[in-house]
């Protein structure tokens, strides 16, 4: 293909800007024109089958159900698993809308499972409290939502834009108005002015490589490059916990969960080559994590999921769960190796390194209105820094974005887009068809993720991390001089240069961090201690002067204190003495929970 000119492009103004189709995205367009914005969700696949839950869920994680748990018990828990780096406001949002929203899931077809008296089925893996609730046809579940966003109320007032992906956030000073990309299919250039912009884009799931070599065989969905991280980045945005990765156990050679959220709670469990169950909680978490690499590296390895004392009918029941949602294929994975819940135990392995905020705490600071440190810019779902927040938590925030976000571009000017940054934009997205002959995006992506590999992997150290920067600074150049010939071959450019970006951000907030924290998540071998004294509070970073003229533009890491706690923890006491402030109640909680 031909580069396009900057001039000859396609337009697009809306109120709100929804970037990412997935489970933030549809939830944050449904409730935005709810709200009478006019709203136009982009998406760089479809939006039918597109996201992490492009093929469904087997359940949710963090449900807290009347009479089942309480909000107070979750925000606990959460805050524990973290040790206690969190905004408890943030969290106290999932824990108080949740239940409503699988109420509303459930008012468009989404199905959750009851027990014989017909209230939910929760099931218990966290440390204290019932949460886990399974779906059981929650294969259907983008379907169901990608027939709610057709419908024809909700139509005339939201636009679906289909294989277009966006690369910048554009702002105006320092506001956030609109967005620059190109449609993946006939590479046209393409502008959008918006009044906010929300970013759903989900985690970087394609940071570290995988044991198998392949560069999409992630734990994560693999088209998840970190887009927003690197956009938000970009945008001026603050982003938090980039230093706590995410890190899973899964299927040897199968890049499937083990999987915590169902097989345990059915009776599964995970233990080590001598048949010894060891780890403290089955809850996925750093502490967790670092227990089972520990198996991993001793005489005991390896470890097995263990389902084999299980009666036929129960593996029957996590069969028909697991191997018809969310990785399908893993029933055709086990046959192919002459696997048999019943008669064999699964040889365990962990993932590569990601970024998350649902399953760990890494991704754009926001607060309890998903809104980030860019006026007009919010965040939800995986990209978005509210820790532990999985699936619902990603519903939730998607519907606080639409609402906040609609809220403000009702009195948002329309100021010009900014063409310097446009022109910047169109160089990143075309400059690989300057030069179809450089090299090819799949030997670059692999060349970076095994540096990635090599230098920022657990446990960390301060050598390691210098090298790492460095070689993510020659690779720059190299991105750089990448060839393509078709508009997927730049798409797949274009997420590079995103997986660059979020491996400078780990390497930076990682040798930032001069402690040990979150077990495996932040192991540092040459600061092998926790330092509350020091360090119990947010580290974040972002791009020093974004917008603002004389900036540097390189990344800085700056920190924030943790506000104070408005849910009490149970055995667990501040190293920094700041007392707790009560919760929200009366009429505040009503709304939300009840």
């Amino acid at each position: 293909m031909q580069i396009p000119p900057q001039s000859q492009r396609r337009e697009f103004t809306c109120d709100v800007l929804i970037v990412g189709g997935g489970t933030a995205g549809t939830m944050a367009a449904l409730t935005a024109a709810a709200n009478g914005a006019d709203v136009l969700l982009l998406e760089k696949a479809h939006v039918r089958h597109s996201g992490a839950l492009a093929m469904g869920m087997d359940g949710v994680n963090n449900a807290v159900v009347p009479g089942k748990a309480t909000p107070e018990d979750y925000v606990a828990d959460i805050t524990l698993a973290n040790d206690g780096i969190v905004n408890q406001r943030t969290i106290y949002e999932t824990a108080t809308r949740g239940f409503g929203m699988v109420q509303r899931l459930e008012g468009y077809g989404v199905k959750f499972e009851k027990d014989e008296h017909n209230e939910y089925a929760v099931r218990k893996v966290h440390r204290s409290g019932s949460y886990v609730l399974p779906m059981p046809e929650g294969r259907d579940v983008k379907k169901v939502l990608y027939r709610t966003l057709r419908a024809r109320h909700v139509r005339s007032r939201v636009t679906i834009e289909n294989r277009i992906m966006p690369v910048r956030v554009l702002t105006v000073d320092g506001r956030a108005v609109g967005a620059v990309g190109f449609d993946t299919r006939s590479g046209e250039f393409v502008t959008i002015s918006a009044g906010a912009v929300i970013l759903a884009a989900g985690a970087c799931g394609r940071l570290g490589l995988p044991a198998s070599g392949y560069l999409y065989g992630t734990y994560e969905n693999p088209t998840n490059a970190g887009d927003g991280y690197a956009m938000a980045y970009h945008a001026g945005a603050e982003l938090s916990g980039i230093e706590c990765f995410q890190i899973n156990p899964l299927i040897k050679d199968y890049n499937g969960p083990a999987c915590a959220y169902v097989a345990n709670p059915f009776g599964g469990y995970t233990v080590n080559a001598d048949g010894n169950r060891f780890v403290d909680c089955d809850y996925w978490s750093g502490q967790m994590m670092a227990e089972v690499k520990r198996e991993l590296d001793s005489a005991r390895g390896p470890i097995y999921l263990k389902l084999s004392h299980l009666p036929d009918a129960t593996i029957n029941q996590i069969e028909g769960i697991l191997h018809t949602t969310e990785r399908p294929t893993r029933g055709t994975f086990h046959e192919g190796r002459g696997h048999d819940y019943r008669t064999r135990d699964i040889e365990m392995h962990v993932s590569e390194i990601g970024l998350c905020s649902g399953h760990s705490a890494s991704g754009v600071w926001v607060d309890e209105h998903a809104a980030t440190t860019v006026p007009g810019l919010y965040a939800a779902g995986d990209m978005a820094c509210v820790p532990h927040n999985y699936m619902i938590g990603a519903f939730v925030y998607g519907d606080i974005a639409g609402e906040h976000a609609s809220g403000f571009a009702a009195s948002a000017g329309r100021p010009a887009l900014p063409e310097d940054q446009i022109t910047a934009a169109h160089e990143l997205i075309y400059r690989p068809l300057s030069h179809p002959d450089g090299p090819p995006q799949p030997q670059v992506e692999y060349k970076l993720r095994r540096f990635v590999n090599d230098y920022l992997q657990p446990p960390k150290t301060a050598r390691y991390l210098t090298l790492g920067l460095e070689a993510f600074g020659r690779m720059s150049r190299e991105i750089a001089g990448m060839g393509a010939r078709t508009p997927h071959e730049l798409m797949r450019c274009a997420e590079v240069t995103f997986i660059r970006d979020c491996a400078e951000m780990a390497a930076r907030a990682s040798l930032a961090r001069t402690e040990s924290r979150w077990g495996l998540y932040h192991q540092r071998a040459d600061w092998p201690e926790q330092d509350d004294a020091n360090w119990f509070r947010h580290l974040n970073l972002r791009k020093s002067g974004a917008g603002e003229a004389g900036g540097s533009g390189e990344m800085e890491t700056l920190t924030r204190p943790i506000a104070p706690y408005i849910v009490p923890v149970p055995g667990f006491t501040r190293p920094d003495g700041v007392p707790d402030v009560p919760a929200p109640t009366g009429a505040d909680l009503a709304a939300v929970w009840g």
